[in-house]
Order: structure tokens, then sequence, then C-alpha cells
């Protein structure tokens, strides 16, 4: 049912939930088959339940108002407690003292850095602060860069599709205040070499943000579970910034992020406060004002529900399918693996022969919704926990060999698939793209 207006007469709840209960159901159905690549990082319907329980005892209360429901200040507080454990912040020493704040998800825990260094920026006398980002860093950072005044430089990366550290190195300038570097990067699933990076920002005194929005949850126990991962957070002296999301590998719900800071200093420059209000005393610490306490307190109880055995057994069963669809694909040589991934394997063409457009054309035929990559084109299969689901690496290694095939004679019309973040593929000609991507949004809000 369509509601335009408000019904004159509220509808029956039982009858709210009839048609809420047929849509989940339908939309479930989709992304159950472990097709969709990424966007549901799910850790079973029965933790979900067990979390919507605990949103339903908070969702009602305004975390704002901590002076009545104190409990936000602790499920907030050891949220980001654990996480910064997590990442080593324990390695960082006195003076310092990594601190954080729970945001509402990646985008907003990329961005408040960006203003934080702003504003330190400008209590050093910069006016016109820059950061420095390889073109693979999230746009996140260019939405920041937007919303802040922040020029925003983008440095292309190198044939491994990392970050080139000598060509950031040839960016820097006075009027540069942070560097930027992801582990991993959306499109490849790769992490950028955070060493090198750290060790530039040590040499010349400036900030360095690691956006660890898509592994910093997996990274750390891939490390434990004996995969070679680099140091990529704060046991780099060099790390002052960290953006890790709760609600991707932490199995929180959706809404809900974390983002670290090397010391209380440079986390204040992100906090507003109001002095001189009528209605009293203002601050906020993030960019939202009233938030539900239901979403902190639903990420804690996942947090602590899961605990490091939880978080290492997800890690081991996902690695499984990944491990055995990059095995399987390193035998089709029309198709070559960017770089050396972990969980996100994103798929290039290793053959002129073969449009890896049509590659991704086939595969959508046959249920499956890829990511969509472009510069160069491809797509990335994120593994998520509805991919664990038995004989789904089979299945995906057998349709990826019919879709090479299929490339190798494709029909003659284009191929359909392009790449648009979040919206699966599409094709759009680029001079249409800004015009495409408005009119997009505009129809999020339609009825």
């Amino acid at each position: 049912m369509s509601e335009a207006r408000l019904p004159e007469k509220g509808r029956n709840q039982e009858d709210i939930l009839r048609e809420l209960r047929a849509i989940a159901a339908q939309e479930d159905a989709r992304w159950e088959t472990g097709q969709i690549s990424g966007s549901y990082y799910h850790a079973g319907k029965e933790h979900f339940g067990f979390l919507n329980q605990v949103y339903g005892l908070f969702s009602h209360v305004n975390i704002l108002q901590r002076d009545v429901c104190p409990s936000g200040t602790k499920f907030e507080g050891e949220i980001v407690a654990m996480t910064a454990r997590m990442l080593h912040g324990d390695a960082v020493k006195a003076p310092d003292e990594v601190v954080g704040v729970v945001t509402s998800g990646g985008s907003e825990s990329i961005m408040l850095p960006m203003l934080a260094y702003r504003e330190q920026a400008r209590a050093a006398g910069i006016a016109a602060p820059e950061m420095i980002a390889p073109a693979t860093a999230h746009p996140a950072f260019d939405k920041g860069a937007w919303y802040f005044g922040v020029k925003l430089v983008r440095v292309p990366v190198g044939a491994d599709l990392l970050a080139d550290v000598d060509a950031m190195r040839a960016q820097i300038n006075a009027n540069t205040v942070a560097l930027v570097g992801s582990a991993g990067n959306y499109p490849y699933g790769l992490i950028d070499p955070l060493e090198r990076l750290s060790s530039l920002a040590v040499e010349r005194g400036i900030g360095m943000h690691v956006d660890g929005c898509y592994g910093g949850f997996m990274l750390p126990w891939l490390e434990r579970l004996g995969y070679p991962i680099p140091p990529f957070d704060f046991r780099l002296p060099g790390v002052t910034s960290m953006s890790c999301d709760t609600h991707k590998w932490g199995y929180g719900p959706k809404g809900a992020s974390v983002v670290l800071y090397r010391n209380r200093a440079l986390r204040r420059r992100q906090y507003f406060t109001v002095s001189n209000w009528a209605g009293g005393l203002y601050a906020s610490p993030t960019l939202a004002g009233s938030r539900s306490e239901g979403i902190s307190a639903a990420t804690w109880a996942a947090m602590v529900s899961l605990g490091e055995e939880g978080y290492l057994e997800t890690a081991r069963q996902i690695m499984a399918v990944a491990d055995a669809i990059k095995a399987g694909a390193a035998a089709i040589p029309e198709i070559r693996i960017a770089g050396e991934p972990t969980f996100c394997i994103a798929f290039l063409s290793n053959s002129d022969k073969v449009d890896i457009c049509h590659v991704n054309d086939y595969l959508t035929s046959k249920g499956w919704r890829m990511n969509g990559l472009q510069s160069p084109p491809g797509f990335h299969f994120c593994i998520t926990r509805p991919q664990t689901v038995p004989g789904l690496a089979g299945k995906f290694l057998a349709d990826l060999r019919e879709a090479v095939a299929y490339a190798k004679t494709p029909p003659t019309e284009p191929s359909k698939s392009g790449a648009i973040y979040g919206g699966g593929l599409a094709s759009v000609p680029p001079a249409m793209i800004a015009q495409f991507m408005c009119d997009h949004l505009d129809g999020m809000y339609a009825v």
C-alpha cells in the first residue's frame, strides 16, 4: 500500500505488520541466497533477533539526556574502549591516550576527523588546510572536504592499486594537515602501505587518518588466524585517527561506527558547543543531536555477546569461502584478481578478448549482484556471513567460468554493467552520470 499522505484514521497495527512482514520476507529472500556482494553484514537471524530485543529496551531514549539515562555513557564508552583495544590503542604511550566517539556510520567517522584536522590547522594559523588521499580512498573524504572547506588532494594509485607514497610525498606543502590511507580500500579490498605513510607523517609532522571502516573489524582477527596482515592501526606511530565500522563486521545494527583519535586534544577539535543560547548550554560530540540509545545499546550487545571467540569464528568461516573463491578464480586465465586481497576480491580482465563488464552481465543473469568498479573496469565480491552457506563458492566459480566463456563471444550490443556505489549495475553514459545520480537521489523520496 502506498501512503502519499497521512491517513485520516490510523491503520490497524496488525494490518501494518502483515504488510511489513511481506515486504521484509520478499527482500530478505534476495540476500539470503548469498549471491549479493557485501551489503548485508549479517551474523544470523537469531543474532539480529537478539539485537532487536535490546534495541526495543532503549529505542525511546534520547542519548543526549545522559543525566536521566546514564546507560548511554556506559554503552558508548565501552564500545569505544573495546574498539580501541582491538586496534592496539594500548600500544600508545603517555601522555597520549587513544579515545573516540560513536558516530552514525562510516561517512561520519571519516568526516569528523577532517573537521578536527581543519580546526587544528586553524589554531596553527593554516587558513586553507589540505589533506592528501589516494584515488581509492572512500568518497566520504570528498564529502567531508565539501562540507568543511578542506582541500582534498587525490593522488593516483600505483600499478599495484595501492597508495603511491612517493607521489603523495610530492603533494605535501605548508597547508597539508594530514595523509589518508585505507585498511582496506573499498574497490579492491587492499591495504595501503600504511607503514610507509606513517613514517612520512611522522617525518613531516602531520596527521594521518586510517580508514578502517571496511577492514577494522576483520583484519585484527585475520591476523590472529595467521594471515599476513601488516600493521595498520595505532601500532604505527604516525596514525593519529582511525574510522572503524561496528555495523559491518562488528555485526551491530546499521547506524553506528567508531572514530578514534590518538589523543584527547585532537578529539576535542570535533566537538561543537554554544555557551550563550537562551535555551541553555549546548554541546554535541558528533554531527547528530538527538539519537536513539537503542542503536548504541544493540551495538554494545553485539560486541559483548560475540566476544573474541565469536569474531574469530566468523572470520574463519568467511575466509574459508574467500580462499576457495580466490584459488578457483586463479585457474581462469582470462581474469585476474587485483593484488593480494583478503575477504573482498576484485576481478579484472586479463585478456583483450574478454570484456569484464560482459562477465558481470552474465553473473547478473544468474542472480549474482556484484559491486561494479571503474578505472580500471571490474567488479568485486565482498564475502560476508551470508556467503558462508554450503556450496556457494563452488556455485560462484562455476558461474564465473561460464561468464568468462560468454564474454568471449558476447552479443553485439554494449554491456549493461557499470559502476554505481551502493546501486549495483546499470548502464549510464558518462555525460549523464551527474544528472542521473541526482535524479536517483530525488527518486528515493518519491511516492
